[in-house]
């Protein structure tokens, strides 16, 4: 924040789709955000029974109590190895791509600016939009929309990633 204060954002991406699936900012990187965010990714119908949880080592992801909720839901978790940031490209990819597309090298005023941002460029661009050349340069929403008519009736494992990140460097 322009404040030097930090923010921080998590998300949860479908591997298979690229959509995000889950996001929360908050001021503080704490177990109860990581959570949260996940609680939003279950709300949406994005976490099923059998889903493959990827996450980095951070303490947030290791905690009693994010580990209760993985086994509430039927989840199993996987865990980046010991600093190797290839384990979660995908998830580094995205918050590159956020920085690099939302922040353009600035900062934001307040934690409350980066939470409004940061829903208009995941739910208004970056599912809605944004194309991938993973996904035949389609949009999250167009790509899941065409695999939903081709795969009626089948049934995919689910594969989401999560990663906490800072926003903005303080100034």
């Amino acid at each position: 924040m322009r404040s030097g204060k930090w923010g921080y954002l998590t998300s949860w991406q479908d591997k298979f789709t690229k959509r995000i699936v889950g996001w929360a900012v908050e001021e503080r990187m704490t177990e109860a955000l990581v959570i949260k965010t996940f609680e939003k990714a279950i709300a949406a119908g994005s976490v099923k029974a059998k889903t493959i949880v990827h996450t980095d080592r951070g303490s947030q992801y290791a905690s009693n109590n994010f580990r209760a909720l993985l086994k509430t839901n039927e989840c199993r978790q996987s865990i980046s190895r010991r600093a190797d940031c290839y384990d979660n490209a995908q998830a580094e990819n995205l918050f590159s791509r956020y920085k690099a597309e939302l922040l353009e090298g600035g900062v934001f005023e307040r934690v409350e600016q980066a939470r409004s941002e940061t829903f208009s460029y995941i739910e208004g661009y970056y599912n809605r939009v944004r194309r991938h050349s993973a996904l035949g340069y389609k949009s999250p929403d167009e790509f899941e929309r065409e695999i939903s008519l081709q795969k009626k009736g089948s049934r995919c494992e689910s594969f989401v990633s999560g990663k906490l990140n800072h926003l903005t460097c303080p100034t």
